[in-house]
């Protein structure tokens, strides 16, 4: 019995893990104009984000397509996997989840498919567990069941610095946000089982920060957690710092970059956590 754990580029599992765990990544698409760039594979995020402020057209994003799912069920199965396990991020978000189970329906090889309801890391720490399940020889349908409890304990939560990339995206309702402009809101956004909420509405980026922060705290102890930001590496080590010794959790906090799959909606210097609570607790 061999367990084959797939994932899409914007459940942001980091390369070293992928690479030490066996996880294949399929990329996503990043689209600037008529010009389409697999992520990480045809443009890297640092020069994706270098490039933004500078692009023509604001950037989309877009599913892979279901033809490079089958292929790569088909390959793993023709190196010798028995099951296959292919975790994406909320269908309430994004097309990618059906991609892959049109791929798998088209494929001889045995694929679950599995919606993780979430995005970013909050999609990659289930990615990460399923893979280290799979390596200690728990099998498809075990790993499966896991991954049902880590979806329903995972949150990610998110300071948003700017609202423009929000407005500009179209992905999120902007009449959520009132005045958010003329304001200068700082919202605090959740993501829980593939629904995204704002959670709070505030003034200042220190308040927001720290009322980020009471909220997250409110959910552990921990499973696993992650600090997660959109080509910020000093606002989320100012963050990393500010909860250093606060939260209890069973395996060390990862720290990892937004995907421009995900942050060209969020915006850059969005900031915050991604989450599997150890046990389930009270919903915020």
């Amino acid at each position: 019995m061999t367990v084959k754990i797939v994932a899409d580029s914007a459940c942001d599992v980091p390369e070293h893990l992928a690479q030490t765990l066996g996880i294949t990544i399929v990329p996503v698409y990043i689209n600037v104009g008529e010009t389409s760039f697999r992520e990480g594979v045809d443009i890297s995020r640092e020069e994706f984000y270098r490039n933004l402020p500078n692009y023509p057209v604001y950037p989309t994003t877009a599913a892979p397509a279901t033809g490079m799912f089958t292929a790569v069920y088909d390959e793993l199965a023709a190196a010798g996997a028995t099951d296959i396990i292919s975790i994406h991020i909320a269908s309430s978000i994004s097309a990618t989840y059906n991609a892959a189970r049109l791929g798998a329906e088209a494929s001889e090889a045995n694929v679950t498919i599995f919606d993780s309801e979430q995005i970013t890391m909050g999609s990659g720490l289930q990615v990460i567990a399923a893979a280290e399940a799979a390596a200690a020889g728990h099998s498809a349908a075990e790993i499966v069941a896991m991954l049902q409890t880590w979806a329903r304990r995972a949150r990610v939560f998110g300071m948003i610095d700017s609202l423009e990339a929000l407005r500009r995206s179209g992905r999120v309702n902007w009449a959520q946000f009132g005045l958010g402009t003329l304001l200068q809101i700082k919202p605090v956004m959740m993501i829980r089982q593939g629904e995204v909420s704002v959670v709070a509405r505030i003034r200042t980026r220190k308040k927001a920060l720290s009322q980020t922060i009471e909220m997250v705290q409110q959910i552990g102890p921990f499973e696993r957690l992650a600090f997660i930001h959109v080509n910020a590496p000093d606002a989320v080590e100012e963050l990393r710092q500010m909860t250093e010794g606060i939260f209890n959790t069973a395996h060390p906090p990862l720290v990892m970059g937004i995907t421009p799959a995900i942050g060209t909606h969020l915006g850059l210097g969005a900031v915050g956590f991604a989450s599997i609570s150890a046990q389930d607790e009270k919903a915020i």
